[in-house]
This record gives structure tokens, sequence and C-alpha cells, in this order.
């Protein structure tokens, strides 16, 4: 079965209600199927939808951004960070060459500034309301170039 590009409207909460991210009023996403474009528990569930379809899903952490790992959290001395206010809550980019990490701040010292690499939503499971838009088949560009393209997906 070829490839689709599906695209879909979704309001994404945790576990309290909280909301996390929303499409509302904005243009809904379009993925490739089977790219790694969505979290694994939420493009298996839309895969089976038809458009029109509107459904509540609830994907565990394990098939989401998995389980909140302890030993990514660092403690690093305050001179590797650049000069100025750091805070509890700001977001780095650490690495090298092509690969590069975003970690946020958890606590900070006059001599060490911790750090947490752990995705934000790691460790959680997340609430979809999700409602299919469109889908279609891809096309060979898309499936070489390993995402949608046009409205939702990316643009060239």
């Amino acid at each position: 079965m070829p490839q689709q590009v599906i695209t879909f409207h979704y309001r994404l909460t945790d576990q309290q209600g909280k909301l996390i991210e929303s499409t509302e009023g904005a243009e809904p996403l379009a993925f490739l199927e089977g790219s790694g474009q969505v979290i694994p528990g939420l493009e298996d569930q839309l895969v089976s939808l038809k458009v029109g379809d509107k459904k509540d899903i609830t994907v565990p952490y394990a098939l989401a951004y998995g389980a909140y790992d302890q030993t990514l959290i660092q403690k690093i001395s305050r001179q590797k960070f650049p000069a100025g206010e750091i805070q509890v809550g700001d977001t780095f980019q650490v690495g090298k060459d092509n690969y590069h990490q975003l970690v946020t701040v958890i606590e900070v010292s006059d001599a060490s500034v911790t750090i947490d690499a752990n995705y934000p939503l790691a460790g959680q499971d997340l609430n979809f309301a999700a409602e299919i838009v469109q889908k279609r088949e891809a096309t060979v560009e898309e499936v070489a170039h390993g995402h949608a393209h046009g409205d939702g997906g990316h643009q060239h």
C-alpha cells in the first residue's frame, strides 16, 4: 500500500487537561506516513481514520517521547555557559557538528548549572483530540524527501 499524506487538526493536553499545543485557529498539520514526523502512538491511530473522523486518542509515554531518564540530568560548571543571567526554565542547544540537543535549565547556583536533556514531554501520557482533514497518496517527491509538501507540510 502506498504511503499517505495525512492532514489533521489536533488539540494536545496533558493528563491534568492542561493545553500543551493546538492547531485551532491555525493551519492543520500534514505528515508523511511512516516518516517519523509524528509520535508512533498517534500515527498508528491516525492512519486508521477516515477524512472527517474525530477521535480522542491517549498515547502512553512509551509510544510518545519515552520514559523520563534521570541520567539525562547533569550538573555543569557555570563557566561553561555564556556570561549573563541564566534562569531556571531557560533552554540551550548543545552539541557539535550535525547533532544538537535542546536542554532545559532546572537549577542555577554561582558555581554550577543543572540541565535536563529529557524531551519536555518525556514520561507523560498525552491526550489528543484529532480530526482528519485530508488523506491522499504521497507523491514520489514526498517519499524521496521523507516529508509532506504543500499546505501543512514542508515548503521548498
